[in-house]
């Protein structure tokens, strides 16, 4: 029986790899991709999503969520992704359909409608839409059987401020409300992502595929590689995202601790930053996997495998 999983995705380049090794693996069901304002605007994280389902052959419904964090402004990252947020290659504009309901209606219908602990959620981007759904129908939080999510940092810091990774500073209250849900949570930070880093000779195995698939995944890496290696000085990008599906995929491919995390919303200077008690000096109850390590080549075989049956 595969796997029933929901993505939440704000797409950039590193979800669009996400979503396409989650649609080459049949060992997952993607019962529905949603989108959330994250790295771009709503309006082009809706058309990226679909417009990757329609990339990778498949009919995944997608919906369209919350176009603003709970109590803030947006902030977007097109400085890393470019302005459409899948900028890199040129794709035709998607006639896949984009769904009428709204994704939080979606996420609280289907919770109910499944057996309880038989939907996964995956969110790749900020956590408005899962908080928004967790406030709107507490009844289906016990329902979820566990998210699998990219997001914070210990060790490495953060990415859009010293403290604080992009997608919980992003909506830090809608993180608060998912990481005291009770929900089991496995987290996929920044410790782990700066270890899954592209590598050229990779790139161009993509490259050489010879497909749709394989030049877009080239393409992506190549155009989001020139902002990462500037940055961190590192001879490749990290693929942040696609962790999760490998993770769903091939646990074994990565190290963690079960730990207390609490996310800071109050403070000017750490706002999103997830304090992850990594020494359990707090006292506190563990809430999250936290994952500290990765099987680089395994992870890098496990996409070019997959990546490769689109």
């Amino acid at each position: 029986m595969p796997r029933k999983i929901i993505i939440d995705t704000d797409p950039g380049q590193d979800d669009a790899v996400a979503i396409l090794l989650a649609l080459a693996s049949p060992e997952l069901e993607v019962l529905a991709l949603t989108a959330v304002a994250g790295n771009v605007p709503l309006p082009l994280t809706q058309k990226n999503a679909r417009t990757i389902v329609q990339l990778a052959g498949h009919q995944t419904p997608v919906y369209a969520g919350c176009d603003a964090p709970l109590k803030r402004t947006l902030v977007t990252a097109e400085y890393v992704h470019g302005k459409t947020g899948l900028d890199g290659i040129p794709l035709p504009d998607p006639t896949h359909p984009l769904q009428d309901q709204h994704a939080v209606d979606y996420l609280i219908d289907t919770l109910r409608a499944h057996p309880a602990g038989t939907i996964t959620l995956c969110p790749l981007g900020p956590l408005t839409n899962i908080a928004t759904a967790f406030q709107r129908a507490p009844d289906i939080i016990p329902r979820v059987a566990e998210i699998v999510l990219m997001g914070g940092g210990c060790f490495e810091g953060g990415n859009i401020t010293p403290a604080a990774e992009f997608n919980i500073y992003v909506d830090p209250e809608a993180a608060d409300i998912v990481f005291k849900s009770g929900v089991p949570l496995v987290v996929m930070p920044l410790d782990v992502t700066h270890k899954a880093l592209t590598s050229r000779a990779w790139v161009e195995e993509m490259r050489a595929l010879g497909t749709p698939v394989g030049q877009a995944v080239a393409s992506w890496t190549d155009f989001f590689e020139r902002f990462d290696t500037a940055k961190y000085g590192s001879e490749g990008a990290p693929l942040h995202d696609p962790c999760v599906i490998a993770y769903l995929l091939e646990p074994a491919l990565f190290t963690g601790r079960h730990i207390n995390v609490e996310i800071e919303t109050g403070s000017e200077l750490t706002l999103g930053m997830t304090v992850a008690d990594w020494w359990r000096v707090s006292g506190r109850e563990p809430n999250a996997m936290f994952m500290g390590g990765v099987d680089r080549d395994g992870f890098y075989r496990l996409l070019t495998e997959r990546l490769g049956r689109l």
